[in-house]
């Protein structure tokens, strides 16, 4: 579904030029939900960019099977002087896909998680978890085919992370879409995630790759035994 085959890539600025990815490689498979993982400014939100089209490698290839992504943000970014249903309809306008049954399409889904009382009602009237919610609806509005994650959980609560976190992934899971997330959070991307890639620090390259397989929801992972031994795995290899 998407390949990263030896990526590499480097800002440049008026004082030279900094490599923020080098020899990237990775496979996020259709239907999978992947996780990557590293050290603080190793570029994990510029690996988003290259998979969006936002940025061109410097070298290396990337392989897609779809052009259609949706983008998360770490903040909700839902207009206030929107209703949530405007908010969603957002992306069917921006890409000249604002059709009656396109529209039909997204309230039927925001109707399916939760959102059938709120379509009216002004962001400001939403709680954290019910406007990230409405965010990922917004995302999947459009029908893309992979959905591209930047620690859209970071400016929660730890509780409501919590509930959002099962939520979000439900939702990806039951709508059979494919996931690419970047976190920092070594335990949301365990609870979340099929495969969590773990990047060294910059210019990062993949330290390793571990496929998570106890547990059936996020919640059902957390109560795991097998959590803590493979937190502690990652973290290590994040060298914290």
């Amino acid at each position: 579904m998407l390949e990263f085959k030896d990526i590499s890539y480097s800002y440049h600025t008026k004082s030279g030029e900094t490599a923020a990815v080098a020899n990237l490689s990775f496979k996020v498979e259709k239907g999978q939900f992947v996780s990557v993982i590293g050290p603080s400014g190793c570029g994990k939100s510029t690996i988003l960019s290259l998979a969006a089209g936002l940025l061109s490698p410097s070298s290396g290839q990337i392989i897609k099977d779809s052009e259609e992504f949706g983008y998360m943000l770490q903040r909700d970014a839902l207009f206030e002087w929107r209703t949530v249903e405007q908010n969603i309809f957002l992306p069917l306008e921006i890409k000249k896909r604002n059709t009656p049954q396109m529209r039909k399409n997204a309230v039927a889904l925001a109707e399916k998680y939760g959102l059938k009382d709120f379509l009216k009602k002004s962001p400001s009237q939403l709680s954290g978890g019910m406007r990230q919610r409405a965010a990922l609806i917004r995302t999947l509005a459009a029908q893309p085919e992979i959905l591209l994650l930047d620690e859209p959980f970071s400016a929660l609560d730890y509780q409501t992370r919590l509930e959002v976190c099962d939520d979000v992934q439900a939702i990806i899971k039951s709508e059979k879409k494919t996931a690419l997330l970047v976190t920092h959070d070594i335990s949301e991307a365990i609870a979340l995630s099929d495969k969590v890639v773990v990047l060294s620090a910059r210019p990062s390259h993949v330290v390793a790759e571990h496929t998570v397989g106890f547990g059936d929801s996020p919640k059902a992972r957390r109560n795991d035994s097998h959590f803590a031994e493979t937190f502690e795995v990652l973290r290590k290899e994040l060298g914290i």
